[in-house]
């Protein structure tokens, strides 16, 4: 029965389709989901290796700066690698440790006095094929005058003061320049550097304020052949490794304020022996004498020596 055309508008076969036209359009339809999951899958397989490569990458950028920070100096580096990762250790540091506890006290005088304990270290990380110098400064650390409390044995701040009038300087070590091999071999001694509080020193000395606190810094250089390291008055701008340590601080004196320091410098100085048994270091002073054989025994026989200036007088 034919129908219509108005009638075929709205018959079921013109709602829901001819089966062929359906049979053509669904794998179309089918097969457009397909590829577009193909596309999307190769695009996470893309992003997850490129995410992977990146994670690879990470751990060789990480590896590299992690151990930069275990370094503790102060200054750049400047023309050295940054994979000569330099470290430095401070011998004697438990008996830092013990005046620190108390409250470290250097002498200075005029003439220059040396410390103790003196600053020893022992350096790790250097190129050893090339030249390195080794130096040390003082320097303030802060802008205060200090005074002791005896009652209550303990510094006080007594006010500000200006460090701008004392240039300070510079000790290079007198192996410098050395190798990288022979640095690491050897324990490093500044205990030649003496302080004072003279301005005007001319021996190269490291100038101080009486009544401050300072710390000392340990500086290593790489051997720059444009500049004359060894008469250096201030440390260079580029290619310094500072290192300092905090139980190295101490407090500048002309004479010991507390007396537990004092004690403490006798029993652990090797140069105090003196003071601990004055008796027993004459005795074996007196028997190295002894044994030298260009010390004459000396025998005086006071009765004839009397008798014979007594019969002179007669005469």
């Amino acid at each position: 029965m034919a129908l219509s055309s108005r009638a075929h508008a709205f018959s079921v076969e013109a709602l829901v389709g001819r089966p062929s036209k359906r049979k053509l359009r669904d794998p179309r339809e089918e097969a457009q989901p397909e590829l577009l999951k193909k596309e999307g899958g190769e695009e996470e397989e893309r992003r997850s290796s490129a995410a992977a490569g990146r994670k690879s990458e990470l751990p060789e950028k990480r590896s590299k700066a992690e151990p930069l920070a275990t370094t503790f100096g102060c200054n750049s580096f400047g023309s050295l690698e940054e994979k000569d990762i330099i470290q430095v250790e401070l011998q004697g540091s438990e008996l830092w440790k013990r005046f620190h506890d108390i409250g470290t006290e250097m002498i200075i005088t005029k003439a220059g006095r040396r410390m103790f304990p003196s600053v020893r270290v022992k350096v790790k990380g250097l190129d050893p094929g090339k030249q390195y110098y080794v130096a040390i400064d003082v320097v303030p650390v802060d802008s205060k005058r200090y005074r002791y409390i005896y009652h209550s044995s303990q510094w006080m701040i007594a006010g500000n003061t200006d460090h701008s009038c004392i240039t300070p300087r510079v000790y290079i070590h007198p192996d410098s320049p050395c190798s990288g091999e022979t640095w690491m071999r050897q324990i490093i001694s500044f205990d030649r550097v003496k302080l004072t509080n003279n301005e005007m020193d001319d021996k190269g000395h490291i100038i101080l304020q009486s009544m401050h606190k300072y710390k000392p810094r340990v500086h290593v250089m790489k051997q720059d052949s444009r500049v004359d390291m060894s008469r250096i008055q201030s440390l260079p701008a580029e290619g310094v490794k500072t290192f300092s340590f905090k139980e190295t601080e101490f407090t500048t004196v002309t004479a010991y304020q507390n007396q537990q320091i004092t004690k403490l410098k006798i029993d652990r100085n090797p140069f105090a022996k003196g003071f601990r048994d004055p008796g027993r270091s004459r005795g074996v002073l007196d028997g190295l004498l002894e044994t030298y054989p260009w010390r004459p025994s000396l025998t005086l026989d006071f009765k004839t020596f009397g008798a014979d200036t007594q019969s002179k007088m007669f005469y």
